[in-house]
């Protein structure tokens, strides 16, 4: 095996990285940094941001690096406690940063963002599969020494991030979901607990935890075993005569499953407890947010509330905040419309455009094109939450009496459900981008509307291919 030259050993902490930077400007590195263009002149990076620094983010500790020429010791190590982070700040204060980029490492970047963006600095949050280092530049000292120098050049994009006050309704959201989702597995451990029994409750109900379901089964908790008495406690809206409600409570009755039943329902109801704390959290956040003092119009959807809607006005709240009332968009109900409203924020003017915004959602076609020929168009995975929202409100248009409705049966005679799902939650995204962009009072135009428009374009489609083909196309009398 061939030993490792000088020139190819890994440099020490502090060392600059520039001579193996593919990024030199033409002055430091002329064959390298510089291109011939079409009209003969030389083409060159130029600084974006001299006075830029970049942070490798770790656990328990962070590696900075500032240029070369700010100090004696251009990249340091500071742990992740406060105290350190405080003097990291006032560092690449004495060497005259103003920006810095990070990685968005775990949750590990929080912490350093948010003491950095309270001391004036402007911070960017990059995507880690933007920067990833080229072969042989994989260290903490040359991982923040390549953000610096990416930085330095403008190559660099920073991920959006809602104002703080904003993060703080998104974080207390997320906490509410995440108790949504840890409350459902205890309803998954109910049922189980009545399948071991042989009690075939869910059978003849359709949610064990509705009104009737909660009724029979904190009754089978307390002590009662006759299912004639547990079936009087149905509700006059269940379909289920109280002869097969009777029928599905005949079971085994064994400890050790009632005891798993009650526990379940103790921890039902801690995390419900814990639910309502998170509303009424909400709603004080979002009352000291508000813009405005006065109320949207009649809510349009008549219905029963929905299971885990939040208990308080969000419509109201959010109408008051972003000024437009998004739940007029069919497939938009409160509950949606205040996931998208926490995750994005009123102020979208960090996109440029719609298509800006529909492609941070990751619900636009992919562009991978080579040579004129399209290798692939297909939609990005992503995590984005607003997006997955948007996406479950697309699913619910399915049977919509509405112009979006129409929009999605249409698609669907052509597309597999996935790709209409996509598309039509594209559509809802641009209709919230104009709604909270413009100011505008979004109108349903109806079934007949969408139908019409689209039977207007085929017959346009239509009349231009016959005149392609010397054809004119005439309407038939109708008789």
């Amino acid at each position: 095996m061939a030993r490792k030259s000088k020139s190819q050993s890994k440099p020490r902490d502090g060392a600059s990285a520039s001579g193996a930077n593919p990024l030199l400007s033409a002055d430091a590195n002329p064959k390298s940094g510089q291109r011939r263009g079409r009209r003969g002149k030389s083409a060159a990076f130029r600084l974006a941001h001299p006075n830029a620094a970049g942070i490798d983010i770790g656990g328990s500790e962070h590696f900075v690096a500032v240029p070369a020429d700010r100090d004696e010791r251009p990249v340091r190590q500071f742990t992740s406690f406060t105290d350190d982070l405080e003097k990291m700040a006032d560092w690449l204060a004495a060497c005259g940063i103003d920006t810095v980029a990070m990685e968005s490492t775990s949750v590990y970047w929080i912490p350093v963002f948010e003491v950095l963006e309270r001391r004036g600095f402007t911070v960017y949050l990059v995507n880690a599969r933007h920067v990833k280092s080229v072969s042989g530049r994989k260290s903490d000292v040359l991982d923040c020494q390549w953000l610096q120098q990416l930085m330095s050049y403008g190559l660099l994009a920073g991920a959006f991030r809602p104002g703080g006050e904003i993060c703080a309704v998104r974080a207390v959201m997320r906490q509410r979901t995440m108790l949504l989702r840890m409350q459902a597995r205890h309803v998954q451990h109910m049922q189980k607990a009545l399948t071991q029994m042989n009690i075939q409750l869910a059978n003849v109900i359709s949610d064990v935890v509705g009104e009737t379901g909660q009724r029979i089964i904190r009754a089978i908790v307390a002590g009662e075993r006759d299912g004639h008495r547990l079936a009087k406690l149905r509700n006059s809206r269940i379909k289920a005569s109280e002869a097969e409600i009777a029928r599905s409570l005949v079971g085994t009755w064994r400890e050790e499953h009632l005891f798993a039943l009650a526990q379940a329902i103790e921890l039902f109801d801690a995390y419900a407890a814990q639910i309502a704390a998170c509303d009424s959290k909400l709603d004080a956040m979002l009352a000291a947010l508000a813009t405005r003092d006065d109320n949207p119009g009649p809510d349009k959807r008549k219905g029963h509330r929905q299971k885990n809607a939040p208990r308080f006005d969000a419509r109201t709240r959010l109408y008051r905040l972003t000024g437009v009332d998004l739940t007029r968009i069919d497939g938009l109900d409160a509950s949606t419309a205040l996931k998208v409203v926490s995750e994005i924020g009123p102020d979208l003017s960090r996109f440029k455009t719609v298509k800006h915004f529909a492609s941070w959602l990751k619900l636009c076609p992919g562009t991978r094109i080579s040579g004129g020929k399209v290798l692939s168009a297909r939609t990005g995975r992503s995590g984005n939450q607003a997006a997955q929202a948007l996406r479950l409100a697309a699913a619910a248009l399915r049977n919509s009496q509405s112009a979006l409705g129409a929009y999605y049966r249409r698609l669907a005679a052509r597309l597999d459900t996935p790709a209409v799902i996509t598309a039509v939650a594209h559509k809802l995204a641009r209709l919230v981008y104009s709604l909270l962009t413009r100011g505008a009072e979004y109108v349903d135009k109806g079934v007949a509307f969408e139908e019409a428009r689209h039977r207007d374009r085929q017959l346009r489609n239509l009349t231009l291919k016959a005149k392609a083909l010397g054809f004119d196309l005439a309407p038939r009398p109708v008789s």
